[in-house]
Formats: C-alpha cells, structure tokens, sequence
C-alpha cells in the first residue's frame, strides 16, 4: 500500500456551472423523450464530472487508447450519466443525440451499449452486471501487465491503469455483484475503484423495504478498502466534492486492494418536490418542477441550454486527453524499444490475429473405440494451446477437474499469499479460479474479453450454465469471444440424477440469438470445434461436453472431423449414395446413430448420418449446402439428442421423428438411463421406420 499525501482539488465556478448543466440536461433529455431515469443522473452528476474532468485517464479523441482508465456504468438505466459527461468532454455525443435519448438512430440509447456510442466499455442495465464486467477488467489490466512487463515498478509501466464504476442500491442488492466483489478482495485487485450511489430510493421508493445490511461491513468482509462520504451528514444537503476526490485518491493510493467509495446522495437533487422519492428514479419530472429546480441551480429555463464558457472549460478535456497520451506514447515507445518478445507479442494480440502455424499444435487422436470424454479432449487441447497461445487464459467455477480446464504446468492467477499446493500460483498467472460463483464468472469473463486483448474461458457443469444464463446473453449481445467449457452435457453424466441433468438447456441456449451451441461428437471434432470458437472474434462460442466416454471415430471410414466446422456434415453416407432416411444427431448420441445406421442399412434401407455438432454454423452455410446434407426430398428424418426435442422439428420436417428426452432424468449409471430412456439405437430404427410410414402417407 501506498501512502496517501492530500492533493488540492481545482474546482472553479465553471466546473460548479457545468455539473449544474449536467443536471438540467439530465431532466431536459428525459422530459424530450417522455420516459427515461433523470434522478440518479442529477445526483451523480458531481462524481461523474470529478471522475471525467480531474481523475480518470483517458482521451475523447482517442476512445480505445490502450493506456486509458476505464469507466463502467454498472447504474445502466442511468444512462444520462455517462451520455453527458461524452458529450461534455468531446467524446462526439452531440447535444442532438442528448435530445434523441432512447430513440431510433441516436447515439443514446436506454442503457449504453459498446460499440454503439463512442466512450461507452460495456453494455449494461441488468443490474450487478457491470459490477462483474469491472472486475473482470481489473483482472484483464493485470494478466496484461504480466504478459508485456511484468518486471516494471508498480505505477512505472504503461499498462498500469484503473478501472473506475458506479454502482447504485439496486446493483449491490443483485447476488452477482456479491460473487464478483467477493472475488475482487480475493484476488486484491487494487487497481478497481467502485464508487456506490447510496441514495436509499429504487422503483418501490424507500429501499428500507427490503434492503437492511450493512454494505460497508460486508465490502471489508471481502477484503475491499472502503471509504465513506456523506453528503446529507450535515443535515444540510453539502456536496463536498473535495472529500470524495480525497476519498478516490486514497483508493488509488491502496495498491493491494480494491476500492469501495460509498457516496449517500439525495436523488435527484435539487429537485424541490421530487429529490428522494420513486417518483424521480425513472420519469420525467414534469415541466413545472424542471422549471423550479433551474431557478435553485440559478440557470435558464430554456431547454438543453449548454453555456459557451462552460463547454469551452469541458472541452479541456481534449487537450488533457492529447497531453496525457502523448506522455503516454513516450513512456510506451520506450518500453517497446526494450521489449522483444514482449513488444512483438503486444503488436500480434492488439492486432487480434492468431500467431502462424498456432494450429499445428492443436492434437489429433488415434481411433479408440474405448473411446475419451470430449471434455478430456477439450483438456487436451487447453494443455497442447497454452504454449501457443498465452492470450488464452480461463478456469472454472470450483469444477476445475471435472471441466478438465487447467493445462498442465500452468501458474494460477493469485496473490502469492492465495496459491495452494495443489494450485501454485502468481499475480499474473493464466489459470482462473471462480469458486462457486457462475453468475460473476460470466460477468467477469465478458469484463475480460472488453479490455482486452486476452482471450478468456469458463467452465462449469452445462446445468448450471442457468445461473451464467443473464451475462451469456450479454456477451451475445456484445459479440464478445468468450469461450464457454460447460462439461457434463446430459443424463451421460449418470448417478448425480436429475438435478444435475441438462434436459431443456441445449435449446434454451439455442435460442441466444449470437451465441454458438457447440456439441462435438468425438475428441477430434472436440480439436476442431476449439479452433473454430478461436478463429471466430465477434461472437461467444459455448461447448457442450461429455462426461462419459466417447468413441474416437475411424476417419478412414468417416468423414473427416474438419467438416464439423459446417456445424453439420454427412459424417457416414447411405450405401449407394442416396439415402432413403437421414438420422441427425449431436455428441454423444451420434455413435448411438451410427449403430442404428447399420442395423437400417443391413435391413435394406439406405442411411445417412448427419453428425450436427453446431447449429447455428450449419445455419450461417449456403442453401446449397444445407440442401445437399438435407435434401428437401428425404422427408424420412430422425433426430436424436438427449434432450428436449424442440428446434428439432425444424430439421425433421412434416414426417419426422425426434428421438429426445421430455422429462428430467433419474439417478443411475449412464448406461442403465440411456436404455431406461429410450434413447438407443433400437429407438432410432423404430422411429426411421415411423418416419418412413408418415412420409408415404
């Protein structure tokens, strides 16, 4: 930890002015648009301007500079907050996306979205989310410190930053915020500032209602620093902007552990009728009462006034902006000329590209009709990567030995006082531990893959992808490549029973628009799978893996594991060429198909196998080529998948049959469940059989 020595906050007039312009903008811009969150904007409207015009590190004309701190709204519906603050710093938000808030084409939308407006790090609004997103960014700052200078002082290299968040009542109440946070004093993140609007109103008005712990206690019991402003303390409403500067500054100061700021604020201050109640956390406030509380803030009532002088003095920010990277550049060439290895590293990862020839590393496996779990082939390949690919980090959520997702040799990612014996371990190390924390997982995954430029994974049971399910469906919506390890994919996984059991979840995270449902037949598919989820950078990729042995299938005989990266192949073709009925199957039901396959084919009828370990890739493929693995006029179609047969339908057709399971599953060796079931190769042949007789009808 370092010292703290007290700095001199500059605060003129014009940064009073312009934080009361906030706040007018803030009501202003939501009664435009009629509906909108204008309290928390105008009460956070100080700390956002302190952050953005005299803390952070950053550069408007330059919004992915490497160097820059990062901000995260987690206070999504808040969006008000950080829109304004672009706007003020010459982020290019206009005053004219200001008064576009949540509509078509603006640069405003309800709640930020990356990619969408410039300055904006991550899409937020369910609330917690952003909290995880934080911490997986602190977490990114430093294995990036690691892989390019690891030996430079603390505060002396480049790569040294902060992430800085707001947070509000409702995101500290969300139980994903308490799995991210925990992990964060776990993992002594002392680069992550936190800054919690404490101002006791949600939507149900008092949070009182239903929300009674002590916050503060509870961040010292996850090993955070916490710090405390009031600005109601005195009885009068004070903001003392220059006790939560001091405040950040001893956060940044405290270099072993993360920051929590609680700043109690009155919302929607100083609204004189409205400030601390419901009523100002999600609407307009009405003509009259933004025309009272303008005369309290001394200013025009005319709206989306912006004052010449005070946009001159906001827009300094550029020139800040320009002379803090320039400094930067100076610091960051001259650790480049000495970085080798290093340097060339950072160019190809900030480049996005994969090194050359990185794919010959990857395993093949021999033929084994004994067979291997696809998630001990996913294993093989993390092991066989990591060499290869230091961009490539992850682990799991307690389950490390089960997700097979630890490469051998390789350092955990630890304070050296966490490392275990059996998990050693430094600050810049590869390996995650999540504990028994899937939702935060997800959360810092997809704070992880935003920062960049590392490429994370995680792994848990695929059941327990539900409770990843709400940040699964951000990264999808952020087109982040995280990659997802979610072994134990269905009855296969035997004796645990059916709390354990994914029956529904292979479609349910099908219907993820963005995301890519990967289940491999065999460990070669397992090889090939992998390497199209790395190649692909614009969209999660989540494979779904076997406990129980798998056949390694002969490619001699079957079509090459390569074909997986279609998402669906003829993997055995009918004898002769034209199938008279095609059985689709995914993992580990496929060599159930090819069994069924030969009984269909010694009894005369020709039979296709369509090994589909990906729908969503066999769906990006031409017409063509689904056509010719499908042919309209093969109506004889089955379907087998230990699961809810759902989107199976689609691919069947008017005769088809769906060999699946509707209901949960039951506690007993595999085998035993699978035959129980019904899903056997004798199903398969009846349900062909009933295809065909519909198909002739």
């Amino acid at each position: 930890m370092n010292a703290h020595t007290p700095q001199e906050l500059e605060w003129s007039d014009l940064d009073l002015r312009a934080v009361n312009t906030v706040r007018a903008l803030a009501m202003d811009a939501v009664e435009k648009s009629g509906n909108g969150h204008p309290g928390t904007a105008m009460s956070l409207a100080p700390a956002a301007y302190l952050l953005f015009q005299k803390i952070m590190r950053h550069d408007p004309a330059a919004p992915d500079w490497v160097g820059r701190d990062r901000f995260v709204l987690s206070v999504g519906h808040s969006s008000l907050t950080l829109y304004i603050q672009l706007y003020l710093a010459g982020y290019g938000v206009s005053l004219d996306d200001l008064k576009g808030l949540r509509q078509w084409g603006s640069l405003t939308p309800g709640h930020p979205e990356v990619g969408h407006t410039p300055g904006v790090e991550t899409t937020t609004g369910p609330l917690g989310q952003g909290v995880g997103n934080a911490v997986g960014m602190a977490m990114a700052a430093r294995r990036e410190r690691g892989l390019f200078n690891p030996e430079a002082g603390l505060g002396a290299s480049p790569f040294d930053h902060h992430v800085f968040a707001f947070c509000s009542d409702g995101d500290v109440q969300e139980g994903v915020s308490h799995e991210a946070s925990a992990l964060a004093g776990t993992q002594n993140l002392g680069n992550l500032i936190m800054i919690w609007d404490d101002n006791q109103i949600s939507i149900e008005d008092d949070t009182r209602i239903a929300h009674s712990e002590n916050v503060l206690e509870r961040y010292r019991a996850y090993g955070w620093h916490v710090e405390e402003v009031d600005w109601t303390a005195s009885g009068d409403y004070t903001e003392d902007i220059d006790a939560l500067y001091q405040a950040v500054l001893r956060g940044k100061a405290d270099t072993e552990h993360p920051t929590f700021i609680r700043l109690r604020t009155v919302i929607g201050w100083p609204a004189p009728n409205k400030q601390n109640t419901g009523a100002i956390h999600g609407a307009a406030i009405g003509a009259e009462e933004i025309t009272a509380t303008k005369q309290l803030l001394d200013m025009t009532d005319e709206p989306f006034h912006v004052e010449e002088a005070v946009l001159e003095h906001t827009r300094r920010a550029l020139d800040r902006g320009r002379e803090a990277r320039r400094e930067w550049e100076t610091a960051f060439q001259a650790w480049r000329r000495g970085a080798g290895e290093n340097g060339e590293l950072f160019d190809r990862l900030q480049s996005g590209k994969l090194p050359e020839g990185w794919t010959e590393a990857l395993p093949t496996f021999e033929a084994d009709a004994k067979g291997m779990a696809t998630r001990k082939a996913s294993g093989e390949v993390l092991g066989a990567l990591a060499p290869v690919l230091p961009e490539l980090w992850g682990g799991s959520a307690d389950l490390a030995g089960s997700n097979n997702t630890t490469p051998k040799g390789e350092p955990s990612f630890l304070p050296f006082d966490r490392a275990s014996s059996m998990f050693p371990g430094n600050p810049y190390g590869r390996v995650l531990h999540f504990g028994v924390r899937e939702h935060g997982m997800g959360s810092i995954l997809n704070g992880i893959a935003l920062h960049g430029p590392t490429r994370p994974y995680g792994g848990t049971f695929l059941v327990f992808s539900d409770y990843m399910r709400p940040a699964v469906r951000l990264a999808a919506l952020m087109q982040l490549p995280v990659t997802y390890v979610w072994t134990h994919d269905s009855i296969g996984l035997g004796e645990d029973g059916p709390t354990h059991q994914p029956i529904e979840h292979l479609w349910a995270l099908r219907a993820i628009p963005g995301l890519d449902v990967v289940r491999p037949a065999d460990a070669n598919e397992t090889a090939v799978v992998w390497r199209k989820a790395l190649e692909t950078t614009d969209r999660p990729s989540a494979l779904a893996l076997t406990r129980q042995n798998l056949p390694v299938l002969d490619r001699g005989e079957y079509a090459p594991a390569e074909e997986a990266v279609k998402g669906g192949y003829v993997l055995a073709e009918a004898s002769g060429g034209s199938p008279e009925a095609i059985v689709i199957a995914t993992g580990s039901e496929v060599p159930i198909a090819l069994e069924a396959r030969k009984e269909l084919e010694e009894a005369g009828t020709p039979t296709r196998v369509v090994s589909m370990p990906c729908v969503e890739w066999f769906e990006a493929q031409d017409e063509g080529y689904r056509e010719q693995v499908l042919p309209p006029s093969v109506r004889t179609r089955v379907s087998i998948e230990a699961g809810v047969a759902l989107g199976w339908r689609e691919y069947v057709g008017d005769a088809g049959v769906s060999v699946s399971l509707e209901h949960f599953g039951a506690s007993a060796p595999y085998q035993t469940l699978y035959e129980k079931f019904g899903i056997t190769s004798e199903a398969v042949v009846t349900a062909v059989r009933e295809s065909a007789a519909k198909a002739a009808r």
